[in-house]
């Protein structure tokens, strides 16, 4: 993938600007805020730099970064669900994300309510349109993990984003 001739610097760079808007809007998409999903990028950009010897002859070194930011978004909602569940026990009170209200269907909402480890595969699945044998090896998941996981994001999912039609004529 040389393609600034062996500046590892401009190479990174390169990549970087190409690549950074794209994983900014995965991170955001899988439940990251802005500011996480920025500042977990760019850990997994100076892991990158760190590397670029060895990840500069992979077929595809977005998909490493991509993997890399990832992986640490799910590490980081899995801490944040284990501490939301903590605190609920010591104070007694229980804390829910609200659904979609009204007659709009509200994604986010509904994805904020799967496991971050499901919410990550369907992201990557139906948002970066990557296959599951992608998926599987950007997770480093066997893709028989990767489909049951879309499966029941599939199924958890479905209710949450259904929309009532109403027709004409009756009530």
């Amino acid at each position: 993938m040389r393609e600034l001739d062996g500046d590892p610097a401009a190479e990174v760079a390169a990549l970087y600007r190409r690549t950074w808007p794209r994983l900014i809007g995965l991170l955001v998409s899988i439940g990251a805020s802005r500011a996480d999903a920025e500042e977990l990028a760019q850990d997994a950009y100076v892991k990158l730099l760190d590397r670029w010897d060895k990840i500069s002859r992979y077929d595809d070194p977005d998909a490493w970064v991509r993997a890399v930011a990832v992986r640490a978004l799910v590490s980081r909602l899995r801490r944040q669900q284990v501490a939301a569940r903590a605190m609920a026990k010591l104070t007694g009170r229980a804390s829910e994300v609200q659904g979609p209200d009204g007659d709009a269907v509200d994604v986010a909402a509904a994805l904020a309510r799967i496991t971050p480890t499901q919410r990550a595969v369907a992201v990557l699945y139906y948002v970066t349109d990557l296959s599951i044998e992608q998926i599987a090896d950007e997770l480093q998941l066997p893709p028989g993990t990767v489909k049951s996981r879309l499966a029941r994001a599939r199924q958890a999912l479905a209710p949450l984003l259904e929309v009532e039609e109403e027709v004409p004529g009756h009530a």
